[in-house]
């Protein structure tokens, strides 16, 4: 099992590696691949160098630390919550993300207001941050005073439901162009990230990536269950809280900068076991992180070679999986 798990996991981190690099090499303007190379080197046009570094590396960039988050923090809500359909966004993190940029883009210019230039600044990305840090603060807080978790989860689902709502009211009443650009936002993204937000989003993913590494072993001792767990020693409150805070962190951040991206952190998870067969942590989180990878840049190139949303093609790749699933489970 060791040496298969061996190979697997070469395999896996070469062909992020290969796809990584393809990633780079594909886009709206043609570049022979020696040049993208020279570029990435250093070398090379001053023209071509600034198209591969500062939009095409930054873009995979992001698709590699997005594979990865959502891939963990879907990992852990299937855990936490005992349901293998749980994904990153069951808290309503996408929910809180949504209604911060449903308020920015939609809300301000129904009733009126001018933004002011500080408030220009913070953008769709700070909006849709600020909506799920509100939404990760009350996560915390009702964590700690709800101990059934299927309670949470309803209060997540029901969350979600009324954040719809009113964003729907504010679609409904808003003018076309203002609805324009909030529809293109929940497409998802991953090339609206410059490289200065990118110096933000990388160290909070991997603050979030490394929260996540250091609840391997609670996370095995939850999938007895919460009882279980309690009955060897594990303080269910804190490793609660310390997941929920790595899952908002790590949604909510790719969220925020790259928009709701679907069915990544529900299906890789499975892809992860189903390759593995394994249920421990200490394998299935690096399987995951590698294959949330793997998924994401293959999503991204498909994307920028036919010119559609992120969000669709993750969704025709994670809803074949979701569906197997399904009927494998009956």
């Amino acid at each position: 099992m060791k040496c298969r798990n061996t190979i697997l996991f070469t395999l896996l981190t070469a062909l992020c590696v290969v796809l990584f690099v393809v990633d780079i090499a594909v886009g709206s303007v043609a570049i022979p691949f020696a040049e993208v190379l020279q570029s990435l080197c250093g070398g090379g046009n001053d023209e071509i160098r600034s198209i591969v570094v500062d939009i095409r590396l930054v873009r995979a960039v992001v698709a590699l630390l997005a594979g990865a988050a959502l891939s963990v923090s879907g990992l852990q809500m299937q855990v936490l919550f005992r349901n293998p359909l749980a994904g990153p966004y069951v808290l309503g993190v996408s929910a809180g993300a949504s209604l911060g940029v449903a308020l920015f883009v939609l809300g301000a210019p129904l009733v009126g207001v001018a933004l002011s230039p500080a408030l220009q600044s913070i953008g769709t990305a700070g909006a849709a941050w600020i909506g799920s840090a509100v939404v990760l603060v009350a996560v915390v807080a009702l964590s700690r005073r709800i101990k059934d978790i299927m309670v949470m989860l309803i209060l997540g689902i029901m969350l979600s439901s009324g954040v719809g709502a009113l964003v729907e009211i504010m679609q409904y009443l808003s003018s076309e162009a203002s609805l324009k650009s909030y529809i293109v936002w929940t497409m998802g993204s991953l090339g609206d990230v410059t490289s200065t937000q990118l110096a933000l989003l990388a160290p909070i993913v991997l603050v979030g990536l490394t929260m996540a590494v250091a609840t391997i072993k609670p996370m095995n001792m939850l999938l007895a269950g919460e009882r279980y767990a309690a009955s060897m020693g594990l303080n269910i409150e804190r490793t609660r809280t310390v997941v929920l805070t790595a899952t908002t962190l790590l949604a909510g951040t790719i969220t925020a900068f790259c928009g709701p991206i679907g069915f990544v952190g529900i299906a890789v998870p499975h892809i992860a076991r189903i390759l593995f067969r394994s249920a421990d942590h200490r394998v299935l989180l690096p399987a995951t992180i590698l294959s949330g990878v793997v998924m994401m840049l293959v999503g991204d190139i498909v994307a920028k070679y036919f010119a559609l949303p992120i969000n669709t093609i993750t969704a025709l790749m994670g809803i074949p999986i979701v569906i197997y699933i399904v009927t494998r489970n009956r």
